[in-house]
């Protein structure tokens, strides 16, 4: 199996119905399913993440979440100066010296779970140490990074399932959700601490087994560079998927089609399609590369960090030029991932 085949396999087992529907839309740029637009197109992406205002509270977006987390006030239910204020202060952690801070931690994990290779070595459990210790290294947290982990995966998964559509158990879903919160706040009181966890760990979680896998099936192995790492983002997409809601009526233009979008409108912002992470190669290679994590206010302003990480693991894995001896695709979790990714030195 490809790389390509093998990474959609896991993106699309995740969530059958959602992801299928997305795919299947694609070709249309971007389509009105009841109240809800499905964006695909490029263009249209960048558009509403700086140009349309965004309700940063309504359920089912990442702003929603964190007043479920933490009764808001954090930077992903922000508007206007307090948003701004408080993206500048968290970009100064996930910065240069952020990173410089946090790199020797995640690097010491790396060492210490690879040491069974050329054997064989699951990385989820290790993805999933390294991102809770990262995330404890940002946070302050005291707890035990794979503890952190879970709860943050706990949160997360059950937070994306509550918002799924569904024919019953709304109620159950609801509970698990409110409980998987609680348990998280306990670990960490302060809801920014909490959203930078779950963003942290669930992305993590997300791209490093899928990118040692892709590698491994396209024999990248001795191309591993920063710049591999950007292009191995953007077609892995680990956040897929960017749920928002409108705040306020605007138009917006795809070719001779105009889509008019009222305050409440749901928007699924596909930035799997926006980055074409369904083409082997981007048109426009960097700007396909940075739609992976957002565009203009909206941008993930721990996207340096993101790259560092994944370029030290897969650079780590390259001596052994590993090769994937059993892949199963996580389902029902936050983002598409790996729930087992066993991978060997390929002289074993």
């Amino acid at each position: 199996m490809s790389a390509r085949s093998l990474d959609r396999r896991v993106y699309l087992r995740s969530h059958p119905l959602l992801f299928g529907l997305i795919s299947a839309t694609r070709p249309l740029g971007a389509v009105w399913v009841g109240r809800t637009l499905l964006v695909h197109d490029a263009e249209v992406y960048r558009e509403i993440l700086t140009n349309v205002p965004l309700d940063r509270e309504a359920e089912g977006t990442t702003g929603g979440a964190a007043l479920q987390l933490g009764g808001g006030g954090v930077l992903f239910d922000q508007a206007g100066d307090e948003h701004r204020e408080a993206r500048r202060s968290l970009a100064a952690d996930l910065g240069a010296e952020g990173v410089s801070r946090v790199r020797p931690i995640w690097q010491g994990v790396i060492e210490r779970g690879l040491t069974q290779l050329p054997g064989p070595v699951d990385l989820v459990p290790l993805a999933k140490e390294i991102a809770g210790a990262t995330a404890c290294a940002l946070t302050g947290c005291a707890t035990e990074p794979l503890v952190l982990a879970e709860a943050t995966v706990e949160a997360a998964s059950n937070a994306a399932g509550e918002h799924l559509p569904r024919l019953w158990g709304h109620r159950r879903v609801a509970l698990r959700a409110l409980r998987a919160a609680d348990a998280l706040s306990a670990l960490l009181p302060d809801p920014l601490d909490a959203m930078l966890a779950v963003a942290a760990v669930n992305t993590t979680l997300a791209a490093l087994p899928r990118a040692a896998a892709w590698c491994a099936r396209a024999e990248l192995w001795d191309q591993i560079s920063p710049e591999l790492t950007s292009e191995l983002l953007r077609v892995t997409a680990p956040t897929p998927i960017l749920p928002r809601v409108a705040a306020a009526g605007a138009t917006i233009r795809l070719g001779d089609r105009r889509f008019r979008i009222r305050a409440g409108d749901r928007l699924i912002l596909v930035a799997r399609h926006a980055a074409e992470a369904h083409r082997d190669t981007a048109r426009n290679e960097r700007t396909a590369a940075q739609a992976v994590f957002g565009a203009g206010p909206h941008a993930c302003p721990g996207a340096n960090l993101a790259r560092a990480q994944l370029t030290d693991f897969l650079t780590a894995l390259v001596p052994h030029r590993p090769e994937v001896r059993k892949a199963v695709a996580a389902r029902g979790t936050a983002l598409p991932g790996y729930a087992k990714l066993v991978m060997a030195g390929s002289r074993v």
